[in-house]
């Protein structure tokens, strides 16, 4: 009934949240997202980026991803419906709420093929222990980007949570496309042996960082 309603009007849900202030879920013209006051978090412009970005990269080779940043888990389903990949997936939110959201809205759930964790992504990548062939980063409260996840710290542990093999794709948004930002981090990347390149303004917005290795 709200699918075909929301061809009439959109159809919103207010969640309050610790993390990311007041999320909503919406239903418009029978589609169903999820964004905060001033940024998209799943199934809308976010979902278009992201695939794009997987576009740039050969998946056959990747046995494990890592997604650091949920929202609605529309990557999962684009993962999963327009590139058929089958592999483990670990998603990774610091926020209850928006996993909560992914499971009873979008109908993401714990499986042998997916594990949904709550924990900081910043913790959680200096002390994971597996290694990753396809790491994706996605981290942002409503459209802010925390500073610690540009700094080369992170990145380093990024690197010591990749397999060596595979890719890594950096949702960097709108602020990062100075190079005084990713500069670093693309330095840090080309001196691990990974191949480097930069698409600005995907989907009319955001810059997408997509290293690779030979």
């Amino acid at each position: 009934m709200k699918r075909l309603l929301s061809y009439l009007y959109p159809i919103r849900k207010k969640v309050p949240s610790q993390y990311n202030g007041k999320l909503e879920v919406t239903w418009y013209d029978g589609k169903k997202y999820l964004n905060t006051k001033n940024a998209n978090y799943s199934y809308g412009s976010l979902q278009e980026i992201l695939k794009f970005g997987l576009e740039q990269i050969n998946l056959n080779p990747i046995s494990n991803c890592l997604l650091l940043g949920l929202g609605g888990g529309s990557v999962i389903d684009t993962l999963r419906s327009d590139f058929n990949f089958q592999q483990h997936i670990t998603a990774v939110d610091i926020d209850p709420v928006v996993i909560a959201i992914a499971q009873k809205e979008f109908q993401h759930y714990n499986s042998p093929a997916l594990n949904m964790v709550c924990a900081d992504a910043k913790a959680f990548i200096h002390e994971t222990t597996t290694r990753f062939d396809l790491i994706i980063v996605d981290l942002y409260i409503d459209a802010y980007m925390p500073s610690q996840f540009t700094e080369l710290s992170f990145w380093k542990a990024i690197l010591k949570s990749h397999s060596k093999q595979g890719a890594i794709i950096f949702n960097a948004a709108l602020h990062t496309s100075n190079s005084k930002v990713l500069q670093p981090i693309i330095s840090l990347l080309k001196a691990n042996g990974f191949t480097v390149n930069i698409h600005q303004k995907v989907n009319g917005t955001n810059t997408l960082l997509v290293a690779q290795t030979p």
